[in-house]
Order: structure tokens, then C-alpha cells, then sequence
């Protein structure tokens, strides 16, 4: 996948992409030497909240295996100018009621991939179509809300006390 860049700047390329899934559809191995910037989603620490969600099965092995490959490839976020220029941008979304578990995720990427990753916690989380309603499982009625503030800085402090300094939103 190509993208824009700024002028007088080098063509970079970048792929934006929920890791789970990748690993499903792409052999990532095939990928090697071609993306410049991976953007995976980290979106869930356990299996039974991506499948409730997400209806992703295997979830956590999936993500964990493309983020280690992704890694593999591109290394840490490296900037120049003030430019992204390669490696790696770790997308994590916090969810009402720590549904994303964000202190397993952040334990994995600290002691798996790296505690230089670039995490990008991100507090956009807001409840449309079918989350707003709610639901019958105590997982779906959760994300009737948006985030607390409190929530977003637990996502945080789950990084930093991981080792991850650069977890920024």
C-alpha cells in the first residue's frame, strides 16, 4: 500500500492494518523488504473479549505472531526530520471497563516485541450502532459509554510500568 507523501520527501510505504487478521490473509513473510511503516491494532489481551467483540477466534496468538513478524521486519518506529521513516506504530484502542486489557497487552509488547515500540493509546473509543443499545452479555453492555479519563491513564501507566516510554495518544 502506497501513501501520499510530503514533498521533497521519500516515497514510503505503509501498511495500516488489525494484525489478527493479517496473519489469516497475508503470509507476512511475503510482505518482507516491502513495507516501510506496519500500523498493526492491538485491540485485545484475551480470546473471549476479541470473540465477543470481534467474533475473532484465536485472536491473541494471531496478533501476538504478525506483531513479532511485523517487528521483525521494520524494527522501531525510526525518525527522521521529524518523519516517520520506518518501523513500527502499535495501535491500542482503550475500551470501557479495560475490556482491551491493556496491562497484558502492554506486558506482551514490552517483553516480546520491544520496550522502545512506538504504542499509540489511543481514547477515541465512543459507542455506535449496536454498542450503543447494549446487549445481553455483560462485555457488550460495558461499551454503552465512552472511556474515563481514569481508564485512559490506567492504558498508560500499564505502558510505563512495562517499560514502554513512548506511549503517547
Amino acid at each position: 500500500m502506497r501513501s501520499s507523501s510530503p514533498p521533497n520527501a521519500a516515497s514510503t510505504s505503509r501498511w495500516s492494518t488489525t494484525a489478527a487478521a493479517t496473519t489469516q490473509w497475508i503470509p507476512l513473510r511475503l510482505l518482507d523488504g516491502v513495507i516501510d511503516i506496519y500500523m498493526p491494532d492491538a485491540k485485545y489481551g484475551r480470546d473471549d473479549v476479541a470473540w465477543e467483540l470481534s467474533h475473532a477466534r484465536d485472536y491473541t496468538v494471531h496478533m501476538q505472531a504478525a506483531l513479532v513478524e511485523m517487528h521483525r521486519q521494520v524494527g522501531d518506529l525510526m525518525v527522521r526530520d521529524g518523519l516517520a521513516v520506518r518501523g513500527m506504530i502499535i495501535r491500542h484502542l482503550v475500551l470501557p471497563g479495560n475490556l482491551a486489557n491493556s496491562e497484558i497487552v502492554m506486558k506482551f509488547i514490552a517483553e516480546e516485541i520491544s520496550r522502545d515500540s512506538y504504542v499509540n493509546i489511543m481514547a477515541q473509543y465512543h459507542p455506535a450502532w449496536r454498542a450503543a443499545e447494549g446487549g445481553r452479555s455483560p462485555v457488550l453492555a460495558a461499551l454503552q459509554r465512552p472511556i474515563t479519563a481514569r481508564e485512559y491513564e490506567y492504558a498508560i501507566r500499564c505502558a510505563r510500568e512495562n517499560g514502554i516510554s513512548p506511549a503517547f495518544s
